[in-house]
């Protein structure tokens, strides 16, 4: 491959996976609607948890809520059948991820969470799955099989999960009415707290 082969390889990889962003758009319905208002009534925390690459877009997510205003964990699916899955109450919502929605530990986890009463929000692809069958709500979220080489490697469909994340972690921003100064209390650090500070949104040390 030269290095015009190169770029062009580069540009239609990011052409392709912001196309399947973009089609999100036309997956949205009712069910988004149901898990913002799951989430915005949520008493406890949000736990948001996955396998895998999809850990690490839960990861992004639960931090993502959490500096929007809606206080959220990253619960490891890994750790649920060795004690972890004993952190879930009735009071939380957990948003399970998984592509095919039969991830064993993360149905374990969705499983004993059913059990306890807390609400679950799945993001698969599969709403006939495990997973799908024990949520009270599934985002359906479908990538494009050829954002991903093999159809298997998790570029472009954990992309468009962080996309479905990202909205639901500012549609939660503006429905709680969410200020940047309640942000600003939490968010002293580094430039974007430097920037608070220039905004005299926060004071200066």
């Amino acid at each position: 491959m030269n290095n015009l082969d190169t770029l062009s390889h580069a540009r239609k990889v990011i052409e392709t996976e912001a196309n399947g962003v973009l089609s999100l758009t036309d997956q949205l319905d009712e069910n988004f609607i149901h898990a913002v208002n799951l989430l915005f009534a949520c008493q406890g925390h949000v736990l948001v948890s996955g396998s895998g690459t999809s850990n690490a877009v839960a990861r992004r997510m639960a931090h993502l809520l959490t500096v929007c205003g809606t206080p959220a964990l990253l619960l490891d699916a890994g750790d649920s059948p060795h004690g972890g899955a004993a952190a879930v109450t009735e009071k939380d919502v957990l948003i399970a991820l998984s592509k095919g929605g039969c991830t064993k530990e993360l149905v374990f986890l969705a499983s004993v969470a059913k059990d306890r009463g807390t609400r679950i929000i799945a993001m698969t692809e599969n709403l006939e799955s495990e997973l799908g069958k024990l949520a009270d709500v599934v985002l359906k979220v479908i990538a494009p099989e050829v954002g991903d080489p093999f159809g298997m490697i998790a570029t472009g469909s954990s992309l468009m999960n962080c996309a479905l994340g990202d909205a639901l972690c500012v549609v939660l921003l503006h429905k709680r009415g969410y200020t940047v100064e309640q942000f600003g209390a939490t968010h002293p650090g580094g430039a974007v707290g430097d920037k608070l500070k220039a905004m005299k949104i926060i004071p200066e040390n």
